[in-house]
């Protein structure tokens, strides 16, 4: 699969906490005689005081590794040793030591956070006497004290999180399983439950092993192994991998007449060139062999662009490292019919005064705010912030309290019906019909939108042109890959030709490899007209937006471009702050934000 940097353990064997020896795991396919084989002979071992960080596009088999060393499925070869104990004959005693957190930990959601503590602390066998004092540590490090009594379906995302990683630390464990912690929690509570991680590593010395989404998270681990299919291809300490492209990574800065996503797709999908991402709004581009001028004769065509060499990150050597054969970034132009209908810059979405209570808690307070035709805006904030409820109301999915929402031209509050005709929603979690097929439910999404006849199946021929879903007709679409469940969704909410799309958090789980394909496709469709509005807690992704609005508390904190709300938390200290540096002082109270009603025009 590639050359593997691979680091070899100590003769002095004390203290490896994790051992795991050409390990295969099969499970069953449409056949007997053709199982899916979602691990490959896999070897790899962790010592105690150390994070193992697990990388690779979906379906490489990071979650099947973590399951089974926790005991909980059984290999079909190989062997998993974890603190010296066998993971087939010995589970129960390993269950017993360890600490795991699934993706979606399993909160009882009608409990509140004092029940679900007891409840995990029943089940993992805990001592009454001593669980007030493992309790006020717990909670005093997730900063969840003051919760106990909320339900835990009334928590945010982060707080969820933190909840789930408490429960599992209930019985403080001697190694920590941890699958994809931070996927839909905000960069605060990213950063906190990063804290809790190591402050446990460097207090008690275990050793943790866990899979994330977010390639600047492998470059905390101290060992990183990257998966691909099921196979190795690579591990080591972060500084490695960054090491084996050093001289091929740059910065390209766009003139200020040109959008960055447009260079990006220039450079996307070129033999010579492995990766184009926008960050702090400049393009950021890996090529294949050293030096820039492979890159540098395909932008000089249309701009004059110097490239500029980039300090290495894990990331660039990951995208080096994933077969291109696996990345699908050959994206078709958008082809959108009727979608010119609108008027170039006409507002899209315009919101005034808008407010939600519950009770007598106000969610949502007074945000104001216009998207225009063919902008992508995005719509951020922390967890709990009011942005869901936000997101809900500019769908129709829950009535607002007070204030105007206009979806193209339509008051959505006075004529519901004609609002939502004009907007496409793609749900944050998967919420197609699983049993259903990828063609049934591209038939039933249609028909629900209205459409009928050769004007339906068009509009499917084009969704499987558009987003290469024809190899999968017949699949079932629970059994989609995680990134062809996106696409799917995507063409489903797109089906009817819609004015507006509205994406709930849509990378939120999804691998680095889908997340570029993901903005490739939506920066075709926006430079189509179709206006995009956007959640997403990777900060990112917000370099792709036009403009931006981050909220707390249900209150404007800022909006403006990238560049508007990157110079917020410039200093001497950080004179080339990014988003995410911005989001964080915003959400901490660190600067002071601008006046709540001040709108930038791009």
């Amino acid at each position: 699969m590639g050359e593997q940097a691979t680091l070899q353990p100590r003769n002095d064997r004390s203290g490896i906490v994790l051992r795991v020896e050409d390990l295969w795991k099969a499970f069953p396919g449409k056949k007997k005689t053709d199982p899916v084989q979602a691990l490959k002979g896999i070897s790899l071992f962790a010592r105690a005081g150390q994070v193992v960080g697990l990388v690779g596009a979906d379906g490489a088999g990071k979650t099947t590794l973590i399951r089974i060393a926790a005991g909980l499925l059984v290999p079909t070869s190989g062997s998993v040793a974890v603190l010296g104990l066998d993971s087939i004959t010995q589970t129960l005693e390993i269950q017993s030591r360890v600490g795991y957190m699934p993706q979606r930990f399993g909160l009882y959601q009608d409990l509140s956070v004092q029940e679900n503590m007891d409840l995990y602390a029943d089940l993992q066998g805990v001592p009454r006497p001593e669980r007030p004092e493992q309790y006020a540590r717990l909670l005093a490090m997730t900063g969840l004290k003051r919760f106990t009594q909320r339900m835990a379906g009334d928590l945010s995302g982060g707080m969820k999180q933190k909840l789930g990683l408490a429960c599992a630390l209930i019985k403080s464990p001697q190694m920590l399983f941890l699958d994809e912690p931070t996927v839909g929690v905000d960069p605060v509570s990213r950063r906190e439950l990063w804290k809790i991680v190591y402050r446990l590593v460097e207090e008690n010395g275990i050793g943790v092993l866990l899979s994330t989404a977010y390639l600047d998270e492998a470059e905390r681990c101290n060992h990183v192994v990257v998966l691909h299919e099921g196979e190795k291809i690579a591990e080591g300490p972060p500084g490695r991998f960054q090491d084996q492209v050093r001289g091929r990574v740059f910065w390209a800065d766009p003139p200020a007449e040109v959008k960055p996503r447009r260079i990006q797709s220039r450079l996307v999908g070129q033999a010579s060139i492995l990766d184009a991402t926008i960050r702090s709004g400049r393009v950021r581009v890996v090529t294949q062999a050293a030096g820039a001028q492979a890159a540098s004769d395909l932008l000089q065509r249309d701009w004059r662009i110097d490239l500029r060499p980039a300090a290495p990150r894990f990331e660039d050597a990951f995208m080096a490292l994933i077969p291109r054969t696996a990345r699908q970034s050959e994206v078709p132009p958008a082809d959108l019919p009727g979608e010119g209908a609108a008027r170039a810059g006409e507002v899209m979405v315009r919101v005034q005064g808008l407010r939600k209570f519950f009770g007598g808690f106000e969610a949502v307070k007074g945000l104001t705010f216009e998207v225009r035709k063919g902008e992508i805006f995005g719509l951020l904030g922390p967890n709990g912030a009011g942005k869901s409820t936000t997101f809900r109301m500019l769908c129709g999915l829950m009535r607002a309290s007070a204030g105007v929402i206009s979806i193209a031209g339509k008051d959505l509050r006075r004529a519901p019906s004609k609002a939502r005709s004009r907007l496409g929603y793609m749900a944050q979690q998967f919420s197609l019909y699983g049993q259903l097929s990828v063609d049934e439910n591209l038939r039933f999404y249609g028909r629900a939108y209205g459409l009928r006849g050769r004007h339906l199946q068009s509009r499917m021929d084009w969704a499987y042109a558009q987003f290469g879903l024809s190899p999968w007709r017949a699949r079932p679409s629970a059994q989609l890959p995680g990134g062809y469940k996106q696409r799917l969704a995507m063409a489903a909410a797109l089906l009817h030709e819609p004015d507006i799309l509205f994406l709930d958090e849509p990378t939120s789980g999804v691998d680095p490899v889908a997340r570029r394909e993901f903005w490739l496709r939506i920066n075709g469709f926006a430079e189509q007209g179709v206006t995009v509005v956007v959640t997403t807690h990777f900060m990112e992704e917000s370099e792709y937006c036009d403009r931006m609005l981050i909220i707390s508390q249900g209150e404007n904190l800022a909006m403006g471009t990238p560049a508007q709300v990157r110079a917020l938390a410039r200093s001497e200290r950080l004179p080339e702050p990014s988003i995410e540096d911005a989001f964080i002082a915003l959400a901490e109270g660190a600067i002071t934000p601008p006046a709540a009603d001040r709108d930038v025009d791009i």
